[in-house]
């Protein structure tokens, strides 16, 4: 587990933490573990995306916790509703689906001059 004192910040523990159970079990929220262990990675890439949208200057550090605990929730709460593939959360399952780019037009060497 995490060597942090528990005299440490939150967001310094949540730095610190080297597993997606760890971010669970620092945060108090409970999980389903075969759901976290297919989509471990997209449920915190989710969680980093909320987290880039907070703002905790000035924030006491019980509403710091209380926040994180709840993005972690909503992140988790997404791919228990859906799957990973459903929500793409990353680059190349979004590319994926996206839209075929045109293929760029052949022009071989014997045609330039």
């Amino acid at each position: 587990m995490l060597n942090s004192s528990p005299a440490a910040g939150i967001l310094d523990r949540l730095s610190k933490a080297s597993s997606a159970e760890d971010f669970f079990s620092l945060l108090g929220v409970d999980y389903d573990p075969k759901i976290v262990n297919v989509a471990r990675l997209h449920i915190l890439k989710r969680m980093g995306q909320y987290f880039a949208k907070e703002q905790f200057t000035g924030a006491a550090e019980p509403e710091i916790r209380a926040r994180c605990k709840a993005m972690l929730e909503q992140a988790y709460s997404d791919f228990v509703a859906s799957t990973p593939i459903d929500q793409r959360v990353f680059k190349v399952l979004k590319d994926a689906v996206a839209e075929p780019k045109k293929a760029a037009a052949f022009v071989p060497l014997s045609e330039l001059k």
